[in-house]
């Protein structure tokens, strides 16, 4: 513990998962004070069980593709005596949380518009919701940064060989919807630039998340470094993004991918 990121407040969405349950532990360690939100059920709970005792904790059931929800999010938080700096929109739905759990995303062309539509709401739409609730409550009131996060299967493509064989490969609306977030960036990043706020991107790689033995050989063998990222491999650069030290930084993305991109 370094204390790094002592006077910050970081709103996170969607912290239930591999990565934002790692940002959740990573940054409370680091001296933040997190509110943390995700949807109800058993991510949420396994985060108040985790962390509920803790007075630098909070938790708010939040649904990133509600408008109303979000609207009302950043008031009850201010009503409730908490001063978020720092805003991560983490929040995403992939294609095994929108299709089941190891069941292949259709073919292009037998998309349907309802899953297109149900995958950008709470992809792009939802850090739209978040950033333009920042422009209303928090950014020109005191300084701040906004963290967007994308990922290296938008930014470089699902016909890389590394997706052979994935049931994600043809999951175009999520390739769509993650290289936008870097637009939304870059857009709020010139906006913001006035009132005191900083807005970067983060694009992780291959996260090992209990993978088997087999498929991290796979997947590192087409990865600089030779393996998947371990979740705290990617937290230690959110950390830094969150903290005072990236201050000077805005408009940019930091590839998290172990040389991936590189090639």
């Amino acid at each position: 513990m370094t204390d790094q990121l002592t006077g910050r407040t970081v709103f996170i969405t969607g912290s239930g998962g591999v990565l934002g349950s790692t940002y959740v532990r990573r940054m409370l360690a680091e001296g933040a004070r997190v509110i943390s939100s995700d949807l109800p059920g058993h991510r949420a709970d396994a985060l108040v069980e985790s962390h509920g005792v803790n007075p630098n904790f909070r938790f708010y059931p939040l649904d990133v593709a509600s408008e109303d929800e979000i609207v009302e999010i950043f008031p009850r938080i201010l009503k409730d005596g908490w001063q978020p700096n720092v805003v991560l929109n983490n929040a995403a739905i992939t294609g095994e949380l929108l299709m089941g759990a190891g069941q292949s995303f259709p073919d292009f062309a037998d998309l349907k518009v309802s899953d297109w539509e149900k995958t950008m709401r709470t992809n792009l739409t939802g850090p739209f919701l978040i950033a333009r609730q920042m422009d209303r409550d928090i950014v020109g009131k005191w300084p701040c940064t906004l963290i967007n996060v994308a990922s290296m299967y938008a930014l470089n493509g699902a016909h890389h060989r590394i997706y052979d064989g994935m049931p994600f490969k043809n999951f175009s609306a999520y390739g769509v919807s993650k290289a936008g977030i870097h637009g939304l960036t870059v857009w709020l990043a010139g906006y913001w630039a006035g009132r005191g706020a900083t807005v970067n991107t983060i694009a992780p790689g291959a996260v090992f998340n209990n993978h088997s033995d087999e498929f991290q050989k796979r997947v590192g063998e087409l990865i600089m470094l030779n393996r998947m990222a371990k979740p705290d491999e990617i937290a230690d650069a959110m950390l830094f993004l969150a903290s005072a030290q990236a201050g000077y930084m805005t408009g940019q993305i930091i590839n998290v991918d172990g040389g991936f991109s590189g090639w």
